[in-house]
């Protein structure tokens, strides 16, 4: 029987320190540094049919040491997790801007302008790419240290506090869960645009799921190619929407636009005073939330990347870039080409809910047969989004089951031979079914709900993240430890994890006012008030109501893991600390000797 490790083809470094496992009572422990785990890889049995059926086996793994503490078994099992790692680089900076790329761009963002104005929709998308930066940076050092099954989404319960992280994670999980099918179910409206008889589109919606879930049963590199190829497309598409829409602003198709819809009487704000101004600007956020959800995916794909240390922090600085570029350009230039009083936006009318603000400022300029290529993208967006809600939901359930957050006997943790968490993967397919419902007279109404519950998720998930990273910092000071051991550092440092997590917190804190005392709720009634508030605060209610719940269950009141007491070597990539720095010093002298543009570009791309 072959026993190979399950990283190959990469440096000597990478080689040489994969998987570290420092822990006195680890079943595998030995007198050095130990290799990856190994588990065992069965032979061709000569028949393809045979090979195709053992694939779907779960692949063996030795039983950790019963004498294990909670965490320690949770960080050890996330660790030698058996997930093939066939993501490429060039996978990796598709998916990290793919990910983010989806229908809250190209339909979402309608109702982002009817509610905040075309201002109101800057500032929104704005301040949240600036705090993306943050975590996005923040991310990728801890994926680096620690590319472990789920990601992330285990470093809350390893970094911050038990409850916190069962919390945390599950508000992934959910995110991810629910997004399935409200892609699925947007994709459903988009199809309106062409007349679709409502026979017909549950065929549609059909299709779509069928293709999801296909996709993602040829494992991580069916993942990793698809993701490939439909983020090209959207990136090219929207590449060509800003070329054409700046054209149309400067007046190439009929008279000169530029900032006519900033002005009276349609006006950059919605609202007719400061205070109503500054509701409307809030509200977007939730919006942008859930838009740019997908930007930290880099972290989670860490586990199945072939040289996590060289692809991720390219990734992960490029991911704000491209958002800010794709996202805040394109976003301007529909707020100077559509009105947000348009009757046409999503939210305004049931009737022409499918229109994206895309189309419609196509469609005013006479433009035929590019609306509709349009809408076809927006299906292929449907494609990559709930690829990746397939992907990453499969992942987390794997991660909650091997932390000890969800029972063994569900089989979450369930890897085959091919790296597929299999039974995650079904939970999924089963919950995606809900995307029917795109055939019910309250479509419109289960589009807002599922949105208001996977909204703030993502802000929520964002904080988590800045916050493991300061509290990981701390623990590498606290225990003497120096950033110089570290493969590579966010070049915004601690100090970008507190801004992101300030400002993440001060959104959280305007939501919940913009929530619970919206514009003119002296004439709501107390429904209408009860509704606007859970449409918006929906996801943080769930958040707070599993953190208590996890805390009374477990009899565990304390509210953080001392520093001192903060596991930061068990799974960590890199072991020989010299050989690291070596060639981290060889890498500062190669940038060093380069011209400054070179240097410049090599910092922040």
């Amino acid at each position: 029987m072959k026993k190979p490790t399950i990283i190959e083809n990469m440096s000597d470094l990478e080689k040489s320190d994969i998987v570290t496992i420092e822990h006195p009572q680890c079943s595998k422990k030995s007198s050095q540094t130990v290799n990856n785990y190994e588990y065992t890889e069965h032979e061709s049995s000569g028949s393809r049919w045979q090979d195709f059926k053992d694939s779907f086996k779960r692949v063996d793994l030795e039983t950790l040491d019963p004498n294990l503490t909670r965490a320690e078994r949770a960080a050890l099992a996330t660790a030698r997790a058996p997930l093939k790692k066939n993501l490429k680089n060039r996978h990796l900076q598709m998916i990290a801007i793919g990910g983010a790329i989806g229908t809250g761009l190209f339909v979402g963002s309608g109702a982002s302008l009817r509610a905040g104005g075309p201002a109101g929709l800057l500032i929104g998308y704005g301040i949240s790419s600036s705090f993306i930066l943050a975590v996005i940076c923040a991310v990728g050092e801890l994926a680096v240290e620690f590319p472990v099954s789920g990601g992330f989404t285990t470093y809350t319960a390893r970094f911050v506090d038990e409850s916190f992280g069962f919390a945390s994670n599950f508000n992934y999980m959910i995110l991810w869960l629910i997004a399935l099918p409200l892609e699925i179910v947007a994709a459903s409206i988009t199809v309106n645009y062409w007349g679709t008889p409502k026979k017909y589109r549950d065929g549609f919606v059909a299709l779509f799921y069928v293709v999801i879930v296909s996709i993602n049963m040829f494992g991580v590199k069916g993942f990793g190619e698809a993701e490939f190829v439909f983020s090209i497309i959207k990136v090219i598409t929207i590449i060509g929407l800003i070329i054409c829409s700046i054209c149309l602003v400067c007046g190439v198709r009929g008279s000169y636009i530029g900032g006519k819809y900033w002005h009276h009487p349609y006006g950059a704000f919605v609202g007719d005073n400061a205070g109503a101004r500054f509701k409307s600007t809030m509200s977007v956020f939730a919006s942008s939330a859930f838009a740019f959800s997908g930007a930290e995916l880099v972290g989670l794909a860490a586990a199945e990347t072939e040289n996590p240390r060289k692809a991720l922090p390219k990734a992960a600085k490029q991911v704000f870039w491209r958002i800010a570029l794709f996202y805040i350009v394109s976003l301007t230039l529909v707020g100077l080409l559509v009105s947000h009083k348009d009757p046409r936006l999503v939210g305004t009318s049931s009737a022409d809910a499918a229109a994206s603000p895309f189309v419609i400022a196509l469609v005013d300029h006479g433009i035929k047969g590019l609306p509709s290529v349009i809408n076809v993208v927006i299906c292929i967006a449907v494609l990559s989004v709930g690829n990746s809600c397939v992907y990453v939901t499969s992942r987390t359930l794997a991660a909650l089951t091997d932390q000890g957050f969800l029972p063994k006997k569900l089989k979450f943790d369930y890897i085959d031979r091919n790296g597929r968490p299999l039974v995650g993967i079904i939970f999924t397919s089963v919950f995606g079914l809900l995307c029917f419902i795109g055939a019910s007279d309250k479509e419109g109404e289960v589009f807002d709900w599922l949105y208001a519950l996977a909204g703030l998720a993502a802000l929520f998930n964002w904080a988590s993240i800045c916050l493991c990273h300061i509290r990981f910092r701390l623990a590498l000071s606290s225990q003497g430890r120096s950033t110089e051991e570290l493969s590579w550092k966010s070049p915004l440092g601690v100090w970008g994890s507190w801004y992101g997590l300030a400002i993440i917190i001060c959104v959280f804190i305007a939501e919940f006012w913009v929530s619970a005392w919206p514009t003119g709720y002296k004439q709501m009634s107390n429904r209408a008030i009860a509704t606007n508030f859970f449409e918006t605060y929906l996801s943080m209610v769930v958040v707070v109501v599993m953190y208590v719940g996890r805390k009374i269950w477990s009899r565990n009141f304390r509210f953080l893991i001392p520093v001192s007491e903060i596991d930061i070597d068990t799974g960590r990539r890199n072991s020989d600390i010299e050989l690291v720095k070596a060639e981290i010093a060889e890498d500062k002298a190669y940038i060093a000797s380069r011209p400054w543009w070179y240097r410049t570009y090599a910092f922040w791309c």
